[in-house]
This record gives structure tokens, sequence and C-alpha cells, in this order.
């Protein structure tokens, strides 16, 4: 089985804590914005459309939506960004 089969057969939850961790310790505040500019369209796909248009500029509510980004259906929404970090091959 590949890494990203691996990977994949993992719940949401688990990506996004794994993929969280591998960004703070690498000092990646690169992949930490992208997450928290993805999170409104991964609401919008989770079916809540509202939060979904959340303003980018609006800090407090990216950093809210970022500590719940590894939760239930945004996680799942989530689930290719984390994947793609996991088996970037940047170190």
């Amino acid at each position: 089985m590949s890494d990203i089969e691996n990977l994949d057969a993992l719940p949401a939850g688990e990506l996004h804590d794994r993929a969280v961790k591998l960004a703070v310790s690498r000092g990646d505040v690169k992949f930490l914005w992208r997450l928290l500019r993805d999170i409104p369209a991964a609401e919008a796909a989770a079916g809540d459309p509202r939060r979904g248009q959340t303003d980018i500029l609006h800090v407090t509510a990216l950093i809210t939506d970022f500590f719940g980004s590894g939760e239930g259906e945004v996680a799942e929404a989530l689930r290719p960004v984390y994947l793609d970090y996991l088996t970037s091959t940047d170190d």
C-alpha cells in the first residue's frame, strides 16, 4: 500500500492533526495560510454557505475556523488539502 493510500484510509480529523502538526514543526506558514483560505470554501461544500462566505480578511473568524477545521464535514471537505500536504516532497 502506498503512502497516499495509507493516509487516505485515515479519518479526516487525523489528516488535519498530522498536516497541522507537520506544518507547525516545519514553520510552514504558507500551508497554514492556505488552510485558512480554504476553510470558507470547505464550509460551503459541507453545506453551510453562510459560513463559506466568511471574509478572508477577517482574521478572528479564520483563526476560529482553523481550530475547528479538523472536525466533521469541514474536515472531510479539506481532506484533499491535508493529503496533498502530507504527501508533498518538500521537506
